[in-house]
C-alpha cells in the first residue's frame, strides 16, 4: 500500500492552474487543492477539456472547457477517491444539453437508465448516483460538472460522504429535484431518448457551422456529423420501428469518398422527418 501511495505521489507532482480557467495561482486556494479530514489530496491539476463528458461528444468545438481534477486517500479507510469539477462556458448555446449530457454514461446506449443509476437528496441538494464496483456521484453547479468516484468492487466500503458533502457545499447542486421513480417513468425515459435523438441532430449542425466558419478541417466535420447521425438512426430503428442498415452504409460509402454533399443531403433529409415525427409516440 506505501508503495502505492508513493507511486501516486510521484507521478502527480505538478499542479497546472492556468490563468485562463478563472483559478488563481495559489492552488490552496481551492478546495480541490486542499485536505479533507483524513483524505488528503496527493495533486490537483486544471487543463482544458470537457472531463467526464468527452465520451457523450459534448460540444466543445467553439470554446474551451477547464477540468480540474485531484485524488485523495485515506489510509484508515484504505480507499483512493478520484474527484473532478469541470467548468464550463456557454458560446452560441453550447451547453444547451448540459442537464441531458451529465447522465448520459449512467444509461444503455439507447437511453434507458441503469439499475445502478439511483438519486439521492442530500440535504438541499438533488445528486445523482451510479454504483457498479465502487460509487460514482454527480451533479450540476450552475456550469460546472462535478465527477466523485471510488473503485470497491466488493461494494462493502463506507461512502466518503465527508467529501461528497465538502463539495456540495462549495458547489451546490442547480439539479432539479427529480426523485428514482420519476427518473425511470415511461414518460421520463421517453423524453430523455427524444431529446437524445435532437441533440444528435443538434450536434450535426454545429460542427457544419465550425466548419464554415473555418475552424476545423472537412473530414473531421463529416466524421462528427456521420457519427451522430448513425446513433440517430440507431435510435430511430429501435423506437420507430425504420430500418437503419441500408442508410448506415449509404453514410459510410458518403464518408469514404469525402462527399460533403451527400452527408449534407442526408442530414436534412432525417431533420425533415424529425420535424414531422418527434411528437410520436415511440415504443420502449
Amino acid at each position: 500500500m506505501r508503495k502505492i501511495i508513493l507511486s501516486i505521489i510521484t507521478i502527480i507532482t505538478i499542479v497546472t492552474l492556468r490563468s485562463s480557467s478563472g483559478y488563481s495561482q495559489n492552488a490552496s486556494d481551492y478546495l480541490e487543492c486542499q485536505d479533507i479530514g483524513n483524505f488528503k489530496k496527493y495533486g490537483c491539476t486544471c487543463s482544458t477539456g470537457a472531463g467526464v463528458l468527452v465520451p457523450v461528444d459534448h460540444f466543445s468545438g467553439d470554446h474551451n472547457d477547464v477540468s480540474c481534477t485531484v485524488i485523495y486517500h485515506s489510509l484508515t479507510q484504505r480507499m483512493g477517491i478520484d474527484v473532478e469539477v469541470t467548468h464550463h462556458t456557454d458560446p452560441n448555446e453550447s451547453l444547451r444539453w448540459l442537464l441531458h449530457e451529465v447522465d448520459l454514461s449512467f444509461r444503455n446506449y439507447y437511453g434507458k437508465p441503469g439499475k445502478s443509476y439511483i438519486v439521492r437528496k442530500m440535504d438541499a441538494n438533488t445528486v445523482i448516483l451510479y454504483g457498479a464496483g465502487g460509487w460514482s456521484y454527480r451533479w450540476i453547479s450552475g456550469t460546472k460538472v462535478i465527477n466523485i468516484e471510488y473503485a470497491d468492487l466488493d461494494m462493502t466500503k463506507p461512502e466518503p460522504l465527508e467529501i461528497v458533502q465538502a463539495y456540495l457545499a462549495k458547489h451546490p447542486s442547480t439539479l432539479p429535484a427529480i426523485t428514482a421513480t420519476i427518473q425511470g417513468s415511461a414518460e421520463s425515459v421517453t423524453q430523455w431518448i427524444k431529446d437524445e435523438m435532437e441533440r444528435r441532430i443538434w450536434l450535426c449542425d454545429k460542427w457544419f457551422m465550425q466548419f464554415q466558419l473555418r475552424k476545423v478541417e472537412e473530414n473531421e466535420v463529416y466524421q462528427q456529423a456521420v457519427k451522430s447521425m448513425n446513433i440517430f438512426l440507431d435510435y430511430r430503428e429501435k423506437y420507430y420501428r425504420i430500418k437503419s442498415s441500408d442508410e448506415k452504409n449509404l453514410l459510410a460509402g458518403y464518408l469514404n469518398t469525402n462527399n460533403g454533399t451527400g452527408i449534407k443531403a442526408k442530414l436534412k433529409e432525417y431533420k425533415d422527418w424529425w420535424a414531422v415525427n418527434k411528437d410520436k409516440s415511440i415504443n420502449l
